[in-house]
């Protein structure tokens, strides 16, 4: 019995692309960084397949050539729905006190990339849904677009590349091809790892200062009048 939806298995995906497969992965991995009506494409397991289908001879395509090709895809698709953020959003959300916008959150928004920008970028890649709505919140936020080009260019490499490559060298052990669905949902489990250490983190950074603060005013010197 299948542990996934038919639409989100990434192993009938990409059987059913025949010979479009490599075709097939690169614009779903383009979509779903780039669209925002991707959200929903299963972007990691197809990733990782991928690479256990080039270790197995399905994709006859060189593994090189397949991680390059969608890290060029991620990060184009970064840089689409940046450029959507930026021309579009302000068309969308022209009004400061609207329902849906603020302009408080495009403020708030360059603030927090201009402070996490980096982590925000790259660590994004790996939370579904997140990693395609950020790229074009940096584009409303007007984020510097160097910075954004590099963190994406990291991501996109870290990211893509690197689940596909580790599809390939997981995709060596009789196990890992005989439970392919169970390493799937494995690896989207540990795609949200990083996310989790960032936030205990910065929990752990808040209460360092929160007690920073606290020891400070217990030293002050009392003012008798």
């Amino acid at each position: 019995m299948s542990l996934l939806p038919s639409w989100l298995s990434a192993q009938g995906l990409l059987e059913g692309l025949g010979g479009f497969v490599l075709v097939g992965l690169c614009l779903v991995i383009f979509a779903e960084c780039g669209l925002l009506v991707g959200f929903f494409l299963p972007g990691d397991s197809l990733l990782f397949v991928a690479g256990l289908f080039v270790a197995q001879g399905t994709i006859r395509h060189p593994l090189w050539l397949v991680c390059t090709l969608v890290a060029v895809c991620a990060f184009v698709g970064n840089v689409t729905g940046y450029y959507i953020g930026r021309w579009v959003g302000p068309k969308l959300f022209n009004k400061p006190d609207s329902r849906l916008f603020k302009q408080e959150y495009v403020t708030k928004t360059h603030e927090f990339f201009d402070k996490y920008g980096a982590r925000a970028i790259i660590l994004a890649r790996f939370v579904p849904i997140v990693r395609t709505f950020i790229t074009a919140i940096a584009g409303v936020g007007k984020m510097d677009q160097k910075k954004f080009f590099t963190y994406s260019a990291v991501g996109a490499v870290l990211w893509a590349a690197g689940l596909t490559v580790l599809g390939s060298l997981l995709g060596e052990f009789n196990f890992v091809k005989n439970n392919i669905e169970m390493a799937i949902i494995l690896i989207v489990l540990l795609s949200v790892v990083p996310i989790i250490i960032e936030v205990v983190k910065a929990r752990k950074e808040k209460k360092h200062a929160t007690a920073s603060a606290s020891a400070q005013t217990q030293v002050l010197p009392k003012i008798e009048h």
